[in-house]
């Protein structure tokens, strides 16, 4: 999909059927969410689509999703343009920077849209409501512990992010550096390098980051994607098993790495509630609810209400003795 053309969007549930459409009018009376990913093409924003699209259908809303081919807040841009012109009654989107989206995102605002943010938030001014996985400094400070606790709290290591611009990206960042300073001071941080959340260039990354820092004890990926490419360079350079490598990523692309003991664990939340949770939190929002904290939902639990962000749960951890039990 071309995602630089603005007449083309995909429908993932229009209240009867699941189907792919290419351009035409939305038509029905129901809701119309438009859901945006950073970025498609990965395992993560995948099941993350496959919740909505449940929600979609348990709701009877109609559910449109589309993301850029690369984390890029440009052509998020441009998509949100083409749902303005489609008359969505709702914009959600896992923004790829936190300030430069404020003009689009108001526009659609200005049109009647509401406009929510969900994974990775912009500026407050810009939405109404952000949809949060876990407590940004709770799962900073988690994953800096797990990656202490495999270099023997010493040692020299690197972070492989996502986005710097991305605003979970950096909050997470901050309690990883912040608590790795407090409670690890015999770790030491040699490079923090961006991927663009793209698998290739995270197998790149961590190749350089083990050619130019030969004492490199450990990688911690941010981004769900830079683990299992962190393995794989650690492998080719015959270093599997020698340089830890947890973070952030889905059991799905980590199983084989874990089970074989290239990997001990990482961490995540499910993609596909958090998907879930976005579109019931949208219709529920269109409709003029009141969302409480502790509410119950419906294929996801309890949830944290703090003013206008929303918490869905818990961070979890995925070792060989569970990661079985878990298929996203």
């Amino acid at each position: 999909m071309d995602s630089a053309n603005t007449g083309k969007y995909r429908v993932i549930y229009n209240g009867e059927q699941t189907k792919k459409q290419e351009s035409g009018q939305i038509s029905g009376e129901m809701y119309t969410i438009a859901v945006i990913p950073k970025v498609e093409g990965i395992s993560y924003f995948e099941a993350a689509e496959e919740g909505a699209r449940e929600a979609g259908e348990d709701l009877n809303v109609n559910v449109l999703f589309e993301g850029p081919p690369a984390a890029d807040w440009k052509q998020q841009s441009t998509i949100i343009e083409s749902f303005i012109q489609k008359e969505v009654d709702l914009i959600a989107v896992s923004a790829n920077d936190p300030e430069k989206l404020g003009p689009v995102l108001q526009k659609a605002e200005e049109k009647g849209i509401k406009v929510m943010t969900w994974d990775s938030d912009t500026n407050a001014g810009y939405r109404e409501l952000f949809i949060n996985m876990v407590d940004p400094e709770n799962l900073g400070r988690h994953v800096m512990d797990n990656l202490a606790s495999e270099m023997g709290e010493e040692g020299e290591y690197a972070i492989m992010t996502g986005s710097h611009e991305a605003a979970n990206v950096s909050e997470w960042m901050d309690y990883i550096v912040k608590q790795q300073k407090k409670a690890y001071p015999g770790m030491k941080l040699v490079e923090a390098v961006e991927t663009e959340d793209n698998p290739q260039k995270s197998y790149l990354a961590a190749k350089k980051l083990l050619r130019d820092h030969p004492r490199l004890k450990g990688i911690l990926g941010s981004s769900s994607v830079g683990p299992p490419a962190a393995v794989e360079a650690a492998r080719d350079a015959g270093k599997a098993g020698a340089v830890a490598v947890t973070g952030l990523s889905t059991p799905n692309l980590m199983r084989e790495y874990i089970k074989e003991g290239s990997a001990r664990v990482v961490t995540l939340w499910s993609p596909k509630k958090l998907g879930y949770l976005t579109v019931s939190l949208a219709e529920q929002l269109l409709d003029g609810s009141t969302l409480k904290d502790g509410q119950h939902v419906g294929k996801v639990g309890n949830i944290k209400v703090k003013g206008d962000t929303v918490i869905m749960g818990l961070p979890i951890d995925f070792t060989r003795e569970n990661i079985n039990q878990y298929d996203f």
